[in-house]
């Protein structure tokens, strides 16, 4: 009787211990399985749409944030390098081919003013001549404008303008350049591409470097290699501009079956989901699911509705894209596909690694089943 009970109770051990087996918490994973993502799909009365890619969808999805200078940066001309600025001070020298001058004592040739300074407005002023608008223009065309105002008033003045103190236009630098610091704006560094070279050009990965000019209230951003893919992108500088070059904040999250889990920086400016899969060690020969490449997005409300073929969606909507890498053109599918800012990769692991783990928890729970049953064996013969 009593070999029966054990019998018996051992039987349910082992079923309770199966069933124990058998619930996903006692089995270690990486994250939801393929069927777990699907039912959270809004087809199965979920809160996200999931989308197998195709071509189609990489179309749609192709956003690569474009940056560029708008047309106040884009039309300003080129400022020679001896362009006033405020805060200098220039040196003016008048002659007037008359007895009496307006500027000087009677049978004094030339008048002189040595010390003229730019206001912050950018003005000066000459007696007879009224304020003139300096900053922004050079001796020469200050020196027509003073010349013009005063022939009014006595014939052919003879008018010499130079600058006598300050820096003429500068810009500062910093950020990832070869060498930071203030520079003037003169005849071969009058634009963006050659103050950036001047300066020792980039110190990080071209590709990934970002140029923001400062310009006042407003501000101008690119990416550094399409500065120099596409030259009518070049701006011209103005004194007081302040240039920033970083590296792009760009980065993604990948989970799941993956080399390794950690949140990734973009090494590119469009981040395809093969260069990204690259990026954390790829797929895992003895975990991973080809079949079940996962991106986790917050699509907005236009590319969402293009890539469902609605036009009833208001707002962000949370997009799960699926990559097959074992169709027959799914690495390719995976090249064009472009990963976003923000993206979250994930891989599933493969069927056989779920069932690997749940035959090595049952052998384990087996012989810890069987080991318990042997002490309360020991106990009852106690």
């Amino acid at each position: 009787m009593r070999h029966l009970e054990t019998r018996c109770a051992k039987y349910f051990a082992i079923v309770a211990l199966l069933a124990m087996v058998s619930s996903c918490a006692l089995i270690p994973r990486s994250g939801p399985t393929k069927r777990e993502i699907y039912s959270g799909s809004v087809q199965r009365e979920g809160d996200a749409f999931v989308v197998a890619v195709n071509d189609r969808v990489t179309r749609a999805t192709a956003v690569v944030p474009a940056l560029g200078f708008d047309s106040t940066f884009k039309n300003a001309g080129q400022l020679g390098s001896d362009t006033i600025r405020p805060g200098d001070i220039l040196a003016l020298t008048i002659w007037e081919n008359v007895d009496k001058p307006l500027l000087g004592p009677e049978g004094q040739v030339a008048a002189v003013l040595d010390e003229v300074q730019v206001d912050g407005a950018g003005f000066i002023f000459v007696p007879y001549a009224g304020r003139i608008r300096a900053a922004g223009n050079t001796p020469e065309g200050i020196r027509r404008i003073i010349s013009a105002k005063l022939e009014e008033q006595t014939p052919d003045p003879q008018v010499e303008v130079r600058r006598a103190a300050g820096d003429g236009s500068t810009v500062s630098l910093i950020g990832s350049v070869g060498a930071q610091g203030v520079y003037p704006i003169e005849r071969p560094t009058r634009t963006l591409s050659t103050m950036l070279a001047n300066a020792g050009g980039v110190t990080i990965i071209p590709e990934i470097a970002m140029v923001t000019v400062l310009r006042g209230k407003s501000s101008g951003q690119i990416w550094f290699q399409d500065l120099y893919d596409h030259p009518e992108l070049d701006i011209a500088l103005r004194g007081g501009d302040r240039i920033l070059v970083e590296e792009d904040t760009r980065a993604f999250t990948a989970l799941g079956a993956t080399g390794s889990q950690d949140r990734v920086n973009f090494t590119t400016k469009d981040l395809s989901a093969i260069e990204a899969l690259a990026q954390v060690g790829g797929l895992q020969t003895t975990s991973s699911d080809p079949t079940g490449v996962f991106i986790f997005r917050n699509e907005d409300e236009i590319v969402s509705n293009q890539v469902l073929g609605r036009s009833d969606l208001k707002g962000a909507q949370r997009l799960v894209y699926v990559l097959d890498m074992t169709a027959p053109n799914g690495m390719f599918i995976a090249r064009d596909f472009v990963v976003r800012d923000g993206d979250t990769l994930y891989v599933t692991e493969a069927p056989i690694t779920t069932w690997n783990k749940t035959i090595g928890a049952l052998t384990g729970t087996l012989t810890s089943a069987d080991t318990l049953l042997a002490v309360g064996g020991l106990s009852t013969g106690g």
